[in-house]
């Protein structure tokens, strides 16, 4: 390890001389954001960024491990949307005053679960629509405003973001998806490192075969 450090997923600075970077999952308090090991916000202050997430909606934002999230980026939850099966779309409900109760969740134009997957790189001022799914090793240009969900290793961009084009081929992609290297433990993705950093792709897919073949 670089100078005798092991890398911490629990410290909320990681980047020594720097307080604008933070691993999130130190930081987070609420227990319906989930966030692994290793992600990053090149910001602070995290559950800012995760917006409408009030008690009576059950939605969570799940985000995976070592995902790079830039400064900006805001993840709405199902709170932002309202009902729309009705004459008025307004919310009385939250206002002070107002008779009414909080209508029945079938009601509600509920979109589920937030679900970012591993190793995604999400870009400055990105943001993702309630229910989203990312896949893993995708990457959102920045200034994207992502309403459906990303296949694994796909990047996308735009107002609403599109496929621009896949990272890989179908067969390097499937040796990822297998090889899972952010579920390994410390060491073993130190090790990886000259691999996982490698452009020569077609080397890469040689010793990811052999690794699975183990």
């Amino acid at each position: 390890m670089k100078n005798g450090i092991k890398p911490n997923p629990n410290k909320v600075f990681p980047v020594p001389g720097f307080k604008t970077v933070t691993y999130v999952k130190p930081t987070v308090t609420n227990p319906n954001i989930i966030v692994g090991d290793f992600t990053y916000f090149s910001d602070v202050f995290f559950e800012r960024h995760v917006t409408h997430r009030y008690e009576y909606y059950p939605d969570k934002l799940i985000i995976g491990k070592f995902c790079q999230i830039a400064s900006g980026v805001n993840f709405v939850m199902s709170g932002a949307n309202h009902q729309m099966n009705a004459v008025t779309t307004f919310p009385f409900y939250i206002m002070e005053g107002w008779d009414q109760s909080v209508p029945p969740l079938e009601e509600m134009p509920l979109k589920g679960d937030t679900v970012i997957g591993n190793d995604v790189w999400i870009g400055q001022n990105v943001t993702i629509l309630p229910g989203v799914h990312i896949g893993d090793g995708a990457i959102i240009g920045m200034n994207s405003v992502v309403a459906s969900n990303v296949e694994p290793y796909t990047i996308v961009a735009g107002n609403p973001a599109r496929v621009i084009r896949k990272r890989f081929d179908n067969e390097l992609i499937d040796l990822l998806l297998c090889l899972k290297w952010w579920d390994k433990d410390i060491e073993e993705i130190n090790d990886l490192i000259p691999l996982l950093t490698n452009s020569n792709l077609e080397y890469v897919k040689g010793e990811i075969k052999k690794l699975l073949e183990e």
